[in-house]
């Protein structure tokens, strides 16, 4: 049994072909795509399927695509390329079986129950219990967030749109970033504080309130790179104090807004950070400012949040390993 995975992004694709064995994937083909190269998906993938059949003979059983956009049904809209997705013309027009379309978060949701040891960094050692419920949050472009539920014999994704809920500030600072951010935005969400763009709003904040002065190494990389990851990079080296104190800002939060999470959502289960972020920032997230937030809650709640374990995810294709373990279900559910 073979399947096909994908991880479609508004700037890059991947798609894999594997054979599922066991709790993992034997990978047979794979590639990365241009994404606006090509008019459709489908395009797409029919190119990959052509160049896949000159090194390997198989039959395709199922497909999963997770889609960085909106997913409705059987139907899907990538939020930055102009495509529209439809599962039941993709089943015709490649040829597959059973095609099956899911948010590109809900794929991250997946792959969890795939990873490997080496594939996170705990932060909190704790004690899961069998089959409760996990939360997990990612912050990237946005800050993605959702449940999952034991169903049958796996974990299924509860999608959330918590990223936007409204921002809660737990001190003096907080109080004026949130005024900051409502006058910015007129809403003042978790997101606007907590992603890459929140990073970059947290130390224009930190700027407009004269907490401290851009240095002039950090100004001139400004004119060339992108914001955020300039900022990400002069708070770790400790070469700009404005950067630094953005960086301990942004990830306090973020333990903030996951130890919310985990109360949300009962997280005996354990709790997951992913996302494009988190990466980058680990050695950040190691330092005690991360736990710190999160554990910031009533002494009521201490207990119960020092038992959830938290791990941070660093496997940057726990996507599309998702949408493979989505993909490897839907394939057995047809035989």
């Amino acid at each position: 049994m073979a399947i096909l995975a994908g991880d479609i992004g508004g700037t890059k694709t991947l798609l894999q072909l594997s054979e599922p064995s066991d709790h993992s994937f034997n990978v047979l083909f794979e590639k990365r795509y241009v994404s606006a190269d090509y008019p459709s998906l489908t395009a797409m993938t029919q190119e990959f399927l052509q160049e896949a059949a000159t090194q390997l003979k198989c039959r395709v059983d199922a497909a999963c695509f997770g889609i960085a956009g909106p997913v409705s049904g059987r139907t899907a809209k990538t939020t930055n390329l102009p495509w529209v997705l439809n599962a039941d013309e993709m089943e015709k027009d490649l040829g597959i079986p059973r095609v099956r379309l899911i948010n590109d978060f809900q794929s991250v949701g997946y792959g969890i129950e795939a990873l490997q040891p080496q594939d996170i960094v705990t932060l909190q050692t704790g004690t899961a219990v069998e089959r409760g419920t996990r939360v997990i949050i990612g912050a990237g472009t946005g800050l993605g967030q959702a449940l999952l539920v034991w169903q049958d014999d796996h974990y299924e994704v509860v999608a959330s749109e918590g990223g936007h809920a409204n921002f809660a500030p737990t001190n003096e600072v907080e109080d004026e970033l949130m005024i900051y951010l409502r006058q910015r935005y007129h809403w003042a969400s978790w997101e606007r504080a907590v992603s890459g763009r929140g990073l970059v709003n947290i130390f224009d904040f930190l700027v407009a309130t004269q907490r401290g002065e851009v240095t002039a190494a950090m100004q001139e990389a400004f004119k060339t790179e992108d914001a955020a990851a300039v900022i990400g990079r002069f708070g770790l080296a400790k070469t700009d104090p404005v950067a630094v104190q953005a960086l301990d800002l942004v990830v306090s939060l973020y333990g903030a807004q996951v130890g919310n999470l985990a109360l949300t959502g009962l997280a005996t289960g354990g709790v997951f950070v992913a996302g494009g972020v988190a990466p980058k920032l680990i050695e950040k997230l190691k330092d005690g400012t991360f736990m710190q937030g999160f554990l910031n809650k009533e002494e009521r709640m201490q207990g119960l949040l020092k038992a959830m374990p938290v791990q941070v995810v660093i496997n940057a294709n726990v996507g599309l390993l998702g949408s493979a373990v989505a993909a490897a279900r839907l394939a057995g559910s047809s035989s």
